[in-house]
């Protein structure tokens, strides 16, 4: 780790029982939100603590916080809903209907909508953010993954993980626009945006980094990365690209032009730190991490199970710039 531009900063115990997915910050409010299990934890940035939780959001893949409206809006997988929450009280005040197993979810702010990508009903449910109502339904044709919003072309970018490719969403007409393939990239899962460079990039399951021009559709870079990516941030500052991955490694990329991508560095991780989020305020990384146990010996015929989470060993790993680890 100590070959590059990221240091390990500290850790934050999370603690609990269950699984995670997906995390996300609202910068202006120094808040972390942390899917977990059946609820959202909130995390003070400023504190580096747990300040507070969502409940009854079963199976919760994703939430983001909507501070004009002054809501965050959940992806309860189990249920197929999205809990509308007041960022206020963190209490729930009412559920609104998506497609199947909702996943991903971005807030696209020229119409005030909030999209949730329904995973296994291979759709997007847009939600107007301050009547709280769906606003459409479009059918993306193959399973959703994560997403990016590019406000000043008036789309949202989706990675369609059985189809290798990228899903160009129209804000204003509420429909697919564009198929991008993402070859030589297979199975992407996280994706980032350079909205002013007209980059996108996508972390895929072959383990490369794909970079593509959203003008043009095409791809026009790649970097290798490590096994089991979930999670692609960038950061417009620094013109840094990262994936991580399940393996225990965050690659760090630079776009050093709009046609060059380049590895600075492959930070070492832990085994299981696959979803990532950035704080655009102070650079530093966000990765969920937590002890594994063995999975019991599977049943003559049956595939071995998935390692178990040790209890209450959930926290975030948190990594910074060289000159901010130091403080």
């Amino acid at each position: 780790m100590g070959n590059g531009p990221y240091r390990f900063v500290t850790e934050i115990p999370i603690g609990g029982q269950g699984g995670w997915d997906i995390l996300t910050i609202d910068s202006g409010a120094r808040r972390l939100y942390l899917s977990h299990a059946s609820k959202v934890v909130v995390v003070d940035l400023v504190r580096n603590t747990v300040v507070g939780e969502i409940a009854d959001t079963p199976s919760v893949h994703a939430f983001v916080a909507v501070p004009e409206v002054r809501r965050g809006f959940s992806s309860n997988g189990k249920e197929s809903k999205s809990s509308v929450v007041d960022l206020t009280t963190l209490k729930t005040t009412s559920k609104i209907d998506t497609g199947p197993n909702p996943d991903a979810i971005v807030y696209e702010p020229r119409h005030g909508e909030v999209y949730v990508f329904n995973h296994t009903g291979n759709s997007v449910t847009v939600i107007n953010a301050k009547a709280a109502t769906v606003s459409a339904t479009i059918p993306l044709g193959g399973n959703p993954e994560f997403a990016a919003v590019d406000e000043n072309a008036g789309r949202v970018y989706c990675n369609i993980e059985d189809k290798s490719e990228v899903a160009v969403i129209d804000v204003d007409k509420h429909e697919v626009v564009a198929h991008w393939s993402l070859a030589p990239g297979e199975g992407p899962s996280g994706i980032a945006l350079d909205a002013t460079h007209h980059r996108l990039f996508s972390g895929c399951h072959n383990k490369i980094m794909v970079m593509l021009d959203t003008e043009s559709g095409k791809v026009v870079g790649t970097v290798p990365i490590g096994a089991g990516v979930d999670g692609c941030v960038f950061d417009d500052a620094t013109q840094l690209a990262f994936a991580s991955c399940g393996d225990g490694t965050t690659v760090i990329a630079k776009e050093e032009t709009p046609d060059k991508l380049t590895v600075l560095q492959t930070l070492n991780t832990e085994r299981g730190a696959r979803t990532m989020t950035l704080d655009p305020k102070t650079h530093r990384i966000y990765l969920p991490s937590a002890q594994f146990q063995a999975p019991s010996s599977p049943s003559p015929g049956m595939s071995p199970g998935r390692p178990g989470i040790v209890p209450n060993t959930l926290k975030l790993l948190v990594y910074g710039p060289a000159e901010s680890a130091k403080h």
